[in-house]
């Protein structure tokens, strides 16, 4: 052990697969490992392994905690939907409730704050917030600033889609398709990811509508690759749906790692995501 090495505890969570390294960083306002660290952390080969390093901070006004994320390609994105149900989880744990209990906690990410409330049966239901619609809040040059980003065409890999662009905080970009198995998504994920019409890079979900209350979806995340399940793009995907008279506005999204129940709510607009979060294991590393 080098002379600089210092014990470091973590716990391992996963939400449908999509799984994440979690750190107890209440004692400090700013994560305790550098991105360069949460890169060699999430090594699948040489480190923990996981799509990315999520950290519970102090709250800010008046939230109760803060939510920090390192990908693992060491960049930052505003939130993460199965992150902070594994987040929620995290935190019941390190206050010592019960696996039964319920209590919801005030988030504050840099998409704003988001409100997880734990149930009874162990999943978690997540108040997403409000979907942002205009070019300018995805964003995207896709459409003038002011308007929205529904059934464009965009050239990616040789082929025109047509895409419908939602961000839930941080940017999706979402299209239709007959067979999402059929998809190469390794070969075109980051074709759309680094595409020049997003300024800040996007997410990408292709969707199968199976029935009106039932979706596949495959998604490439935005500095992560290939993941099982993806929270806000379940929602953003949900949102794309409705708006082209695809699919109910309540409606199971199966992604590869298991299947996520998303609203958006006709009452005040906002999109709930229920689903699991569950604890991988404990362990301790070296941060050096």
């Amino acid at each position: 052990m080098s002379s600089q090495s210092v014990p470091f505890q973590f716990a391992k969570y996963h939400g449908l697969g999509n799984d994440f390294i979690l750190v107890d960083n209440r004692q400090q306002s700013e994560p305790c490992i550098t991105p360069e660290q949460a890169v060699k952390w999430c090594d699948r080969h040489f480190g923990i392994g996981a799509d990315g390093v999520i950290f519970a901070l102090p709250g800010q006004g008046d939230t109760d905690y803060t939510m920090r994320i390192f990908n693992s390609d060491g960049s930052e994105p505003e939130m993460c939907g199965n992150g902070i149900r594994c987040l929620a989880r995290f935190i019941a744990d390190l206050e010592g409730r019960a696996a039964n209990d319920t209590v919801a906690y005030k988030i504050h990410t840099l998409a704003g704050t988001i409100v997880p409330k734990l149930g009874a049966d162990g999943r978690v239901t997540v108040d997403m917030g409000l979907p942002r619609l205009l070019a300018k809040e995805i964003p995207t040059t896709l459409a003038g600033a002011e308007e929205k980003v529904m059934q464009r065409s965009l050239e990616v890999a040789g082929q025109t889609w047509a895409v419908t662009c939602v961000s839930m905080g941080n940017p999706h970009c979402i299209t239709f398709v007959d067979d999402v198995a059929a998809i190469p998504l390794e070969a075109i994920g980051p074709q759309f990811e680094h595409h020049p019409v997003f300024p800040q890079r996007t997410n990408t979900e292709f969707i199968e509508v199976v029935r009106s209350d039932y979706l596949k979806m495959r998604v490439w995340e935005r500095g992560a690759g290939i993941t099982l399940a993806c929270g806000t793009g379940a929602c953003a995907s949900l949102v794309a749906g409705v708006l082209n008279e695809k699919c109910d506005r309540r409606a199971t999204v199966e992604l590869p790692g298991g299947c996520l129940e998303i609203e958006w709510s006709a009452a005040d607009d906002r999109l709930y995501m229920t689903g699991p979060a569950e604890l991988v294991f404990r362990g301790k590393t070296e941060l050096v």
